[in-house]
């Protein structure tokens, strides 16, 4: 197992020093109809960059927001999505939060005050609701999953959701003018996609195992490894990734906190029905499970690869994922999901959750 320099942030198990439990009950997603697939993208670059990008990442196509669609539509479309499948209207949410990284509304400026999430909450009749935005990268929504689950295990709250509408495939866009070759530091801009993802998290039932465990941790020494500014070659903002150093980063890291996690929880990684990592690249996924089959000897039963058809969706790539798996039927009562953020601060994540709620939402 990974050695680490210092403690990792302290998982609460789910015992009796808190007198409820949260789960995960309903998962909402937005994505735009309009579909750009990698050759297009790679088509269309200034320079003859000779990269085979979908060969490198697996992705074939992402999903890209028009004109007219943006942050606060994508939020609020998977925020309805989300509620349509539940007995709830957002007059009984308690909390909503927004955790976008883009928080446009009518063109590329980031509307930061009054927050996105008064908006949103407004937009779904949520008069009562607490809201408040929370920005953690890549790792926004489980971070928001994070805040509520503490806020319900004290009995604060009953319920609250969590939402995010990412577009942010102008990143990609601007990198297409620059990127010369494979080693260009705005190569991951190119595999990103627009969604917008929602979750309602809730006080769970008695017989509900919900969510077992919930924490972060942040390496702060490798906050450079990925940084955004303002775009001088087009509207909104360019992102200058090191994505191999963050990669070796993650894969040293990361094994340690999800064992952490899996032991406060009581759980083998084996017990683990469906791993979902942050979804980068088909390739960087392939080989993080590889590396963490053999640091901690055993591997997940299924491990979810979800880029293909949407690219790497920022901060809604895991709620993109289980509502794919959630239409598509594949998860079962009973089974638990891990889900990993891996996100620009260095910021690693998991979340750990039994889907039956999930389930049920789609079953009535």
């Amino acid at each position: 197992m990974a050695t680490v320099d210092r403690p990792w942030m302290a998982f609460e198990p789910n015992d009796d020093a808190l007198p409820f439990r949260a789960t995960m009950s309903s998962v909402g997603v937005k994505v735009p109809a309009t579909r750009v697939t990698t050759a297009e993208l790679m088509a269309g670059t200034r320079h003859r960059t000779g990269i085979e990008l979908e060969r490198l990442t697996g992705i074939h196509a992402r999903h890209v927001a028009p004109d007219g669609e943006d942050s606060y539509t994508l939020a609020v479309g998977a925020a309805r999505d989300c509620l349509s499948r539940t007995p709830y209207s957002g007059a009984d949410l308690d909390m909503v939060i927004t955790t976008s990284i883009t928080k446009y509304r009518d063109g590329y400026t980031q509307r930061l005050e009054p927050p996105l999430s008064l908006a949103v909450k407004s937009a779904i009749g949520a008069p009562r609701a607490t809201s408040f935005d929370l920005s953690n990268a890549c790792a926004g929504m489980l971070t928001g999953v994070f805040v509520l689950n503490d806020f319900i295990r004290r009995g604060e709250i009953r319920r609250g959701l969590v939402v995010s509408g990412e577009s942010i495939s102008q990143l990609g866009r601007n990198a297409a003018t620059q990127v010369r070759g494979v080693l260009s530091r705005q190569l991951a801009s190119l595999t990103l996609g627009d969604a917008g993802a929602a979750v309602l998290v809730e006080r769970a039932g008695p017989d509900s195992a919900g969510i077992a465990v919930a924490g972060f941790t942040t390496l702060s020494e490798h906050s450079r490894l990925c940084l955004g500014y303002p775009s001088h070659v087009g509207p909104g903002a360019s992102m200058y990734t090191q994505a191999r150093a963050i990669h070796r980063v993650a894969i040293d890291r990361a094994p340690a906190l999800v064992q952490e996690a899996l032991d406060v929880a009581g759980l083998g990684l084996d017990e683990i029905d469906y791993f979902i990592p942050h979804q980068t690249s088909a390739r960087a996924i392939r080989t993080g499970v590889a590396e963490f089959a053999e640091r901690l000897g055993v591997r997940p039963r299924h491990v979810v690869v979800n880029v293909e058809e949407y690219g790497n969706t920022s901060s809604t790539t895991h709620f993109v994922a289980l509502d794919r798996y959630l239409r598509e039927g594949r998860f079962r009562r009973g089974e638990r999901a891990l889900l990993l953020a891996l996100a620009s601060g260095l910021e690693i994540g998991v979340v750990i959750v039994t889907v039956d709620e999930l389930v049920a939402s789609w079953e009535s």
